[in-house]
């Protein structure tokens, strides 16, 4: 193949033929052998793909014209065509080596004309009903069982005992126009199967996505990173058993290889996969034949697996034959070696099997630690030449070495006994009727769930630690009250009743031991090991809300407003973590991402939980991801790729939504974007979430992200995704390391903040601590000795356990407060981006001075270093230094 300089991209291909200079009985696929080295015990043994080949370069001048005579003058099956070409050459594990190729999808599309086909294509489709024909054949046609036949009934030379040796022979058969030829004598059967999951897949897209799933199908790369939930590389170069395979065989000896391996990986992952995809494309791309063999096969083997349902991935047992079935025992015990045991189940059968014990938080590794075993015990390969993609991004969500995810257990407990005690509480004038928890950890969606703190557990008592953190994060709960027409309509009155409800319930929960802080503004009730911040929500809020909006009093309860919107989007991602459990792992790695990017003044929490589960609920052209890496990097390109300004992002999670609500949504959005002829750079929402409880997009995302802010997220997500497939592929190398995708360079912000680590409130979660950037140093402070992120709880220091309860910071969080001072000191002067998850460092950019709207500020911006003291003023004993990297533009 040769590139045309001109032409970048384009290959003139010169394939040469043989027409005449073989004889056909010496090439018989069933008897003859050619290449004499390839014996067994001394006798030639049939040589079909070697033969096959040689046919294929005979016969190609002959299949080419009966191809092209077929195509002439049709120009809805060119179209057709080319269609399919397009499809198949963005699905990269199809269109390879063993698989399809644009000659023999060509040929495949000339036999559903002819009558042996069953005329399935005919003159009078149109190029879309042409290609869903062929999509469909792919997927579920019966004839692929008895093989095709590219020749008319009447003209066919091949007999029925020949086409059922081409199937005991081959894997997939497609004889030729001659009927000598089995055009997909590569094709392999994990190869074809894989091709018809993806028809199938295509035709769910094709009825599914709207205007016919053209960018799902023709424009989204299906590439191995993104499509399979976990990828292996096999390192082999130099490897025993690929040095002992001969050249001098009927198949080439790298695909020998990968049939091992996909044999071994099948018989050692059993039912926990549904598909394992074995490619190692043996030539390097820059091969030059004057190079002979030296170079190939110094790429690695790459697999990708497709998970099961993830009990049965994630199982931690494997259960083999019964130890009476003596032969199958000896075989199971051969494979499996030492890690084969005889064991008693529940059920008191007795049976070979396979252990794999693991921490529930780390279960999705087990596929890795099974095919790491099995390839190094059968292929000898040491640890190093084996990289399986599966927990490389676990490091961002580990405390001390551990996910505090572990915890979950804990605190449903927690919740649910201050659940009991408040739907039992008899001395409240209005019974508690529902009680529905807020937070992201109890829908398995935060990055770091809160951990059982010593000081939160009733009068019982606990073994106290040396020291535990000073700050305690409390995990909201809405609670509504039984209905009565005695409330208050004004919104004020309203909400001063709701404030007394609480300070009663609270009340309660003190008399029955548990600890309780209470003002006008919270009622925190410290419980179990963890503290609840009580809220209450009422009905008659929200028409009282909607009221006051019309007559624009500002004093309406949106309290009542913002609980909807948090409780009906809580059950939902509970309801979709319960379908899919990858979701919640995969939105933990997102919410970290988004964190370590300093957007999280920008996005919500909610509304990246919903972006997560539109990949969930419309993940064409893939199926649901069910892995966390896999799922992560899909979240990047959506991030990246989706047309935010053009159009809605609709997450239907019940698949609630008509043709009437698509509607209303559609006009809602139209709506929003009304603006755009005359202002593109000032569009609200510039990301536009609908969901069933919001079809207007108000609840997360109507003030933020902004375009520009949006516009910077998707390009730092592009970035991010760019980095995280050639990881996934070719690993690290270098300065490119899974780390990089959550270091974010401070050089891009036009000045930096930087925090005293030891002054946060949970120091343990920085991820990177930030480095001096290179600027101009502004001011520098010292650490405060006001605050401490531990206390310590020693038995000389704590005499009271109830003292010690009150030093107890509930919700407090320097960080926090700093940027809310910043706000309101500075809120036109910069914008502010910072980590809420575990940042030591704070960027600023400047606002434009449009924006500032001053004469006076641009004054005052000829000095922004005088700005920038001032900053470390507000945040003195907080700020361990600020940095000018650049001066704000004046214009």
């Amino acid at each position: 193949a040769t590139e045309i300089a001109e032409l970048p991209g384009f290959y003139v291909r010169i394939i040469p033929t043989a027409s005449s200079l073989f004889d056909l009985s010496k090439l018989n696929l069933s008897t003859r052998n050619n290449v004499r080295a390839y014996t067994k015990d001394g006798i030639n043994q049939p040589t079909p793909r070697y033969n096959n080949s040689i046919l294929e370069d005979m016969f190609l001048e002959e299949n080419a014209e009966y191809t092209g005579s077929t195509f002439a003058n049709w120009k809805t099956l060119q179209e057709a065509l080319v269609l399919l070409k397009v499809w198949a050459r963005q699905r990269t594990s199809i269109y390879s080596h063993d698989c399809l190729n644009g000659y023999l999808i060509s040929a495949i599309l000339v036999f559903l004309t002819l009558d042996s086909g069953g005329s399935i294509i005919n003159r009078s489709m149109t190029t879309r009903q042409i290609f869903r024909v062929a999509i469909n054949f792919f997927a579920t046609s019966k004839m692929w069982s008895k093989g095709l036949v590219i020749q008319p009934m009447k003209k066919r030379t091949i007999s029925k005992e020949g086409i059922a040796h081409l199937l005991k022979t081959f894997d997939v058969a497609i004889c030729d126009v001659s009927g000598h030829v089995n055009l997909a004598f590569r094709m392999t059967k994990s190869a074809f199967s894989e091709l018809q999951d993806e028809a199938a897949c295509t035709l769910n897209c094709l009825d599914k996505c709207r205007d016919g799933g053209f960018e799902e199908l023709f424009m989204t790369k299906v590439d191995f990173g993104a499509k399979f939930d976990s990828c292996l590389r096999i390192n082999l170069k130099g490897n025993s058993k690929v040095t002992a395979l001969s050249f001098c065989s009927d198949d080439e000896s790298w695909r020998v290889l990968e049939k091992d391996v996909q044999s071994l990986l099948q018989q050692g992952l059993t039912d926990r996969t549904k598909m394992i995809r074995v490619l190692w494309r043996s030539t390097p791309s820059e091969w030059n034949i004057m190079d002979g063999f030296s170079e190939f096969g110094s790429s690695p083997l790459i697999v990708g697996v497709m998970l099961s349902l993830l009990e049965k991935s994630y199982s931690l047992v494997d259960i083999g034959p019964n130890p009476e079935n003596r032969d199958e025992a000896i075989k199971f015990r051969k494979f499996w070696g030492e890690k084969a045991e005889l064991r008693r189940f529940k059920d008191g059968a007795i049976a070979e099997s396979t252990v794999w014990e693991t921490e529930t938080w780390e279960r999705h590794t087990i596929i890795k630690r099974i095919a790491d075993y099995v390839l190094s015990k059968h292929l000898l390969l040491r640890q190093e030449d084996l990289t399986h993609v599966v927990d490389q991004l676990d490091f961002c969500l580990l405390v001390g070495g551990q996910d505090p995810v572990s915890s979950s257990g804990a605190l449903l407990e927690a919740f649910d006994t201050l659940a009991k005690q408040l739907r039992l509480l008899d001395d409240v004038p209005l019974k508690i009727s529902t009680v529905q928890p807020l937070d992201s950890a109890f829908r398995h969606t935060s990055v770091f769930p809160p951990e059982p703190h010593p000081l939160a557990y009733e009068k019982s008592s606990q073994r106290l630690p040396n020291f535990a953190a000073t700050c305690v994060r409390s995990l909201e709960v809405m609670i509504q009250l039984e209905g009565s027409g005695n409330w208050p309509l004004d919104p004020v009155a309203m909400e001063k009743t709701k404030s007394a409800f609480l300070l009663r319930i609270g009340e309660s929960l003190e008399d029955r031991g548990m600890f309780v802080t209470a003002s006008e503004d919270e009622v925190n009730v410290l419980t179990s090991g963890y503290s609840f911040l009580l809220k209450i929500f009422h009905e008659r809020g929200l028409v009282v809300q909607k009221q006051a909006g019309d007559s624009n009093i500002q004093s309406a309860p949106s309290e009542d407003k913002e609980l909807f919107f948090r409780s009906q989007h809580s059950s939902m991602i509970n309801g979709l973590h319960g379908i899919y459990q990858a979701y919640g792992p995969v939105v933990r790695l997102a919410k970290r991402w988004i964190s370590a990017h300093l957007f999280s003044s920008f996005i919500s929490e909610e509304a990246v939980e919903l972006v997560a589960a539109y990949l969930f609920l419309r993940p064409f052209p893939f199926h649901a991801p069910s892995s966390r890496v896999t799922g992560f990097l899909r979240f990047l390109r959506l991030l990246s790729s989706f047309d935010w300004t053009f159009s809605p992002m609709i997450v239907d999670i019940n698949n609630d939504f008509n043709l009437k609500d698509e509607k209303e949504i559609n006009e809602n959005f139209m709506l929003s974007r009304r603006s755009y002829e005359q202002n593109p750079h000032d569009i609200e929402p510039a990301m536009f979430l609908a969901t069933s409880y919001d079809k207007s997009s108000e609840a997360w995302t109507k003030q933020s992200p902004s375009k520009s802010v949006l516009k910077r997220i998707a390009s730092y997500a592009k970035s991010s995704a760019e980095l995280l497939t050639n990881l996934i592929i070719h690993g690290q190398s270098g300065q490119y390391t899974w780390e990089c995708l959550y270091r974010t360079p401070l050089s891009n912000y036009d000045a930096v903040i930087l925090l005293h680590k030891e002054k946060l409130c949970r120091p343990h979660h920085v991820l990177f601590p930030a480095e001096i950037p290179n600027g101009k140093l502004v001011i520098q402070g010292k650490p405060s000795n006001d605050f401490h992120p531990y206390m310590p709880l020693s038995k000389s220091v704590v005499r009271s356990l109830h003292d010690t309860r009150d030093k107890l910071l509930v919700n407090f969080d320097p960080t926090a407060y700093f940027l809310r001072d910043l706000k309101c000191a500075f809120p036109v002067t910069f914008k502010l981006w910072h980590d809420s998850i575990g940042g030591d460092a704070i960027g600023l950019t400047w606002e434009s001075s449009k924006k500032r709207g001053r004469d006076e500020d641009d004054e005052a911006m000829l000095d922004p270093t005088s700005i920038l003291k001032e900053v470390g003023d507000v945040g003195k004993g907080l700020v361990r230094s600020v940095h000018l990297l650049k001066a704000p533009k004046l214009e």
